[in-house]
Parts: C-alpha cells; sequence; structure tokens
C-alpha cells in the first residue's frame, strides 16, 4: 500500500468513527417497503476506489452497473469503475445475476456488509430494483463527499402484483419529451414498472403516424382552450395549444423505459374520443362534415362509425405502426364514454346492424372492440380497455381496466378476465389532495395521501381463486387541468410514493404513520430532485 492509499484508508476509517449521531436504520430510508428487511452489524464505506463488479458482461448487466455509477457521481461526486467477475471481491459492490436462483423475474436478495456489498437476482428486472433499493439506503440529502456510508443490512424483496402502473394523459395538455423522459426516472424510482401513455383523445392526436400525416398536422393543434373549470368556465385561452411525438420521440422514450424496466403501453382512445382524428379525417366519422379538435373538456356525440370498412382499416394500419415503435405485449383501446346517438341515425352503422342481426347500437359498439380485439391479436399484442368492455360475454381475451369502482373490477374477475383495479376514488390524481382552498384548479373531489395508502386493489371475502386474476392496479393521471410538468408532478407526489407501497408491498406490513415517517426521507430525495409535491401531510422546511 502506498502512502496516499494509506492516508486515504485512515481519513475513511476517521469518518466512520467519527459519526456523531448513529445513522437511522435502513428500513426507515426504503419506499416502497421490501418483503424482509434484517439489520446486520457494521457500516460500509462506498468511495471512488469501490469497484462495482459485474458477474455477467453483457449490455443490461453494463446498463445497470452505469445506472448506479452515474447516480453516485452525480449526487456523491463519486467516480466508480465497472469490472466483470465470477465472484464478489472484497470491498466492491457486487451484482450477480444467476437465472439458478430460486427467484421471481422481479425479485432481489441484498447484503450490505463492512467488507462489502452484494446484490443478487434471477434476472436482471430484479437486480435493477436491487440497485434502486441500495440507492435509497445512501443519505437522502445527497452531497459531494469522499465516501458514502451505508448501514450493515439483508434485504430479501420481491413485488406483490405484476402490473404497478402509472398514466400520464398527454392529449388534454402535451408534455414535452424531457419531461416524460423525467416521469420515467420517477416511476422507476418508486418501482413502477408500467407507464400507460395516454396519446391520443378529443382534445389533441399526439403521435406521428407515418401513414396518416394529418393525424398530427391537423389533430395534434387546437384552437382554443376552456379555462376555469368545466363546470365554471372562467374564458377562453386563445393561444393554439399543440404539440406531438416523433417516431423517434417514441423510440427514445421506450427505449429510456426499457433500462428502467417500464413497459409502456400506447392508448388510443376509440370508438369514443375521437375529435381530433375525425378533425384529420372527417369520413371516419358518420356525418363526414367537417369537424374540429375539441377545445372544451367533457365528451362529445361526434365519434368513430362502426358501420364504415374505412374506419377498420384505419385503426389496423394505425394500430400496426404503432406495434413497430411499441415492443410491449400490452395496447390500451379505451373504450369509454363514447356516445351512440350518431350511430342510431347513421345509414352505414343501421345497415351494419341490420346485416349483423345486432338489436341495439351497444351491440354495434361491442362488435367494434371485438374487430379491434382481432386486430391486436393478428399483430401479437393484447387488449386492455376500461371497464365498460366487460359487458361484453363474447370478448375473451381482453385485460380490463376497472376504473369505475370494485363492482366492475369483480365482474370481469367472474369472467375470468385479467383485470387491473383503478377505481377513481383511489386512483385519479387528478382529484384535490388537500382542502382546495389556496390549491390549484383540479377536477374536484378528494384524494388524500392516506385516502391513496389505505386502498386494497383486492376487495374483500373474495375467493383467492378469483383473486388471481388481479394481476395489479394503476394511478390515472388526467391533465385538463394540468398545464405543465410542474403541475402534474405536484398532483401525483407524494401519492405516487403510497401507491408505490400499496403495489409492491405485503398488505399485512402497511402501516400509515410508519409510512409517513418513511417519507421524510423520500421528500429529501424530492428536494434533491428538484420534484414539487404537495407538502400539507409534511411539516418541513424545504422550499
Amino acid at each position: 500500500m502506498n502512502f496516499r492509499r494509506l492516508l486515504f484508508t485512515i481519513g475513511i476509517v476517521s469518518i466512520l468513527f467519527s459519526c456523531k449521531e448513529p445513522l437511522p436504520r435502513p428500513v426507515v430510508r426504503i419506499i416502497p417497503l421490501p418483503s424482509e428487511v434484517t439489520d446486520q452489524e457494521g457500516l460500509f464505506a462506498l468511495t471512488s476506489s469501490t469497484k462495482i463488479g459485474i458477474s455477467n458482461d453483457t449490455e443490461q448487466m453494463r446498463q445497470i452497473a452505469s445506472f448506479l455509477t452515474r447516480h453516485t457521481e452525480k449526487y456523491y461526486g463519486i467516480t466508480n469503475s465497472v469490472t466483470t467477475s465470477e465472484k464478489e471481491d472484497k470491498g466492491s459492490v457486487f451484482l450477480k445475476l444467476d437465472e439458478n436462483l430460486k427467484l421471481g423475474k422481479e425479485d432481489y436478495h441484498l447484503m450490505v456488509a463492512s467488507d462489502g456489498v452484494m446484490i443478487e437476482a434471477a434476472a436482471p428486472n430484479g437486480l435493477f430494483y436491487g440497485v434502486q433499493t441500495l440507492i435509497q439506503l445512501m443519505p437522502s440529502t445527497p452531497k459531494q463527499d469522499a465516501a458514502i456510508i451505508l448501514p450493515g443490512v439483508e434485504i430479501k424483496d420481491s413485488p406483490r402484483f405484476s402490473w404497478r402502473g402509472l398514466h400520464l394523459d398527454v392529449s388534454r395538455h402535451f408534455m414535452p419529451k424531457e419531461f416524460i423522459l423525467k416521469y420515467l426516472d420517477y416511476m422507476s424510482m418508486h418501482k413502477f414498472n408500467t407507464f400507460h401513455w395516454h396519446l391520443a383523445d378529443d382534445q389533441g392526436w399526439r403521435i406521428e403516424i407515418k401513414k396518416y400525416p394529418r393525424l398530427t398536422d391537423v389533430g395534434s393543434v387546437r384552437k382554443t382552450t376552456m379555462l376555469g373549470h368545466i363546470n365554471n368556465p372562467t374564458g377562453i385561452d386563445t393561444i393554439p395549444s399543440g404539440g406531438f411525438y416523433s417516431q423517434n420521440d417514441v423510440r427514445e422514450i421506450v427505449a429510456y423505459a426499457s433500462q428502467r424496466y417500464i413497459t409502456v403501453v400506447p392508448g388510443i382512445e376509440m370508438p369514443g374520443h375521437a375529435l381530433a382524428a375525425l378533425a384529420a379525417y372527417p369520413e371516419l366519422g358518420c356525418t363526414g362534415v367537417p369537424y374540429e379538435v375539441a377545445t372544451r373538456w367533457g365528451t362529445f356525440s361526434d365519434v368513430y362509425c362502426p358501420g364504415k370498412e374505412g374506419t377498420y382499416t384505419f385503426m389496423k394500419d394505425v394500430i400496426a405502426e404503432m406495434t413497430t415503435l411499441f415492443p410491449g405485449k400490452y395496447f390500451h383501446i379505451g373504450g369509454t364514454e363514447c356516445a351512440e346517438t350518431r350511430w342510431e341515425k347513421c345509414t352505414q352503422c343501421q345497415l351494419k346492424m341490420k346485416t349483423d342481426s345486432m338489436g341495439t347500437t351497444h351491440e354495434l359498439q361491442n362488435y367494434f372492440v371485438r374487430r379491434i380485439s382481432k386486430t391486436l391479436d393478428s399483430l401479437g399484442r393484447d387488449m386492455v380497455g376500461w371497464d365498460d368492455i366487460v359487458k361484453d360475454t363474447l370478448l375473451t381475451k381482453a385485460v380490463v381496466m376497472s376504473w369505475r369502482g370494485q363492482k366492475e373490477g369483480i365482474a370481469a374477475i367472474q369472467r375470468k378476465r385479467q383485470t387491473i383495479m383503478s377505481p377513481a376514488k383511489f386512483c385519479n390524481f387528478d382529484q384535490y389532495q388537500t382542502n382546495p382552498k389556496g390549491e390549484p384548479l383540479a377536477v374536484g373531489g378528494l384524494l388524500t395521501l392516506e385516502q391513496v395508502y389505505n386502498f386494497e386493489p383486492v376487495p374483500q371475502d373474495l375467493p383467492r381463486q378469483e383473486a388471481r386474476y388481479i394481476i395489479g392496479a394503476q394511478a390515472n393521471v388526467w391533465t385538463q387541468y394540468m398545464k405543465t410538468p410542474e403541475y402534474v408532478e405536484y398532483m401525483i407526489f407524494p401519492r405516487a410514493a403510497a401507491l408505490s407501497e400499496v403495489l409492491w408491498s405485503t398488505k399485512a406490513s402497511r402501516n400509515y404513520p410508519w409510512f409517513k415517517k418513511r417519507m421524510l426521507e423520500q421528500i429529501k430525495r424530492y428536494d434533491a430532485e428538484g420534484i414539487r409535491y404537495c407538502k400539507t401531510e409534511f411539516k418541513t422546511t424545504s422550499n
């Protein structure tokens, strides 16, 4: 050991022994709460001389290691080299991937001891989540320092649900690509794994479709936007509102998500909520007259015409082009709040109903959804739809997202459909989270942090054999009243942290006062990241 190395080592030892206050228990820093946490004796000092070892020299392993080293460099000024090794070296952080471990895809095992750190998993997903937990063990208020002092701990962890979703509506208000990338970082920080990207609605079409350029040339821009609440308008914003994502943007976002083990689920509303598309291609509607992109919130009578074969050609073309951009298995078609009044008077719709012996326009909607389901199936995708689709007994493959309440979710479960519980009462983050007085405008209602935390996706008394059809839950972020990324952040945090624990941690471990105590560490991370969040539940001097 040379003299310089000796001095450095003496310095680190001095740091370890000069801590005037003991480090907080490791579990105090972690959200969502892991399955098992056992405190261990000793501390580990992660310094610039600490090597990050990986057991497999693959692109995925190097990406995970780089995720860790970028974090330590950005927030603590510590640079670490990455090396490949079959076994753990003393004094290193070792990332071990072993397919033979009896662990699920997202499970991991983390050990911090005085002589090193090891994270092991059977799949890269689990290894990544282990790294996220390791990051949470680091000081919550980052500072440039000679060493990151980690408390001794053993953690065995696995998620409760496979669908841990966060949604974002970019139709009502477009959000820039840079914010979408941040949003994915926020998701991975909380171990969410599914991003439902709501890309098209009445108020804007946000994704480039090369075969139909008018979707973005025309459909992405609305001339004006209503001001105030839908129930109490205060005026009109005459500045046009627009924006869309190029296919290159989408590829970048999907790749970024993939590196964080997040699946991007694209959402295109159909057959309702279609005015942006109809403004671009009027022939897709029942009347064929000129339409315009919606300038107010709410629902509208003009929707896609299910009586025209051209509508299905359009849908197949759009979906086929989108599946080249989104490699995930799911595609969300919406299927909610579709007005049927135009269909009742439409010659093509009535002819279709007569030809196929349909008695009601609702049967016509079921027919439309089934056609889309077949298209998705032919493209190797599974359809997801809001719970409006559950009434169709002939639609057997669709995943149901229950937004109206438990009743609709239970109906889907009893038909043996995979179900995502997303009841608006607990999962719509466009509601006020505290007393509306002094708060930015929201859709209404009240959804507090505690209410989100106490949300239980599995209905009480649901038999175990039926509960297995619930694959998870999702929060929905509708942006009618959220004009900016900062406003979106404020509305989702800290409620997203509460939902992350609902979806990851065991039901038995949930305890709201204990969660709030751990959130005091989490909001320090929000401050370090510059995240806006609602501070009502916390006494903090941070800005």
